[in-house]
Order: structure tokens, then sequence, then C-alpha cells
């Protein structure tokens, strides 16, 4: 005993939803999918492995206003030259010196001394990076 409730035709309007064109699932599906590939690739890039990692091994005060750093720089590409951004800490935590030191292909381990505004007592490691400003490139520059 089936009942089934006719509604006057003009007045509710159609009593089923219109369902999207075919065409425009599949636009939509392809939209979806070109955008979640777009955001992997941009927290892979982000969020992965960095392509140098460096990390302090030693330091020591070189007389009062000067410390020495040494520090191993691991990189990805070890054919590559980098850019590392080295610092000295006073007694209060700010920083009293800052140096770039060039890592020439190849080389690992570096040794560098970084002069401070106030009495050094710990130096460290910023950061490093494979984009050498062109005043610590080692390689020859085209004549002007």
């Amino acid at each position: 005993m089936e009942s089934r409730v006719t509604l006057p035709e003009g007045r509710y309007g159609s009593s089923r939803a219109r369902p999207l064109a075919r065409r425009w699932k599949w636009v939509l599906t392809g939209v979806g999918l070109l955008l979640a590939v777009a955001i992997a690739f941009v927290a892979y890039r982000n969020l992965g492995s960095a392509p140098i990692e460096s990390e302090s091994t030693a330091f020591s005060p070189v007389g009062a206003d000067a410390v020495r750093i040494t520090f191993t720089v691991t990189r990805d590409e070890p054919s590559r030259a980098a850019v590392c951004v080295v610092r000295a800490r006073v007694l209060d935590g700010s920083e009293g010196g800052r140096k770039e030191v060039l890592i020439p292909p190849g080389e690992s381990t570096i040794s560098t001394v970084i002069k401070s505004s106030g009495e050094p007592v710990t130096a460290d490691v910023f950061g490093c990076s494979y984009q050498v400003p062109p005043y610590l490139s080692t390689e020859a520059r085209p004549t002007e």
C-alpha cells in the first residue's frame, strides 16, 4: 500500500534536484587533483629535508673581541659551492658579530674567526645556502 502525494505542478518546482552536467564533474575533479598536487609539491619543498645542513663542532675565544668557530657542512650536492652565515654571541645572548663564509666544493669542515662588538661567549651557524653572492665567489669574473 503505497501512497504517493502529488503536488500541484507549477507551485513548488521540480521535485528532484538537477545533477551537475557530467563534464562539469570531470572539470571540477581535474581542478581538485591539480590543486592537491600543487599543495603536495609546496609542502615537500618547504617541509622536506634541507639541501644543506650544518653543525657547530667547536668554538674558542681568540682575544677579547673574536671567536673561532669550527663547523661541518653536509650537502646534497657536495660538488657545488655554498655559503654559510656564522655569528658570535655575547653574554646577554645578543649577536655580537656575523660573517658570511664561502664553502668551496668538496669541503665539509670549515674553521673561521668572527669579530665581535663585545666579548663573545659562544658562536653558532645561522644558516647555509647554495646562493653564493658574487663578492664571495672564487670563479673568474668576466672583465667589463
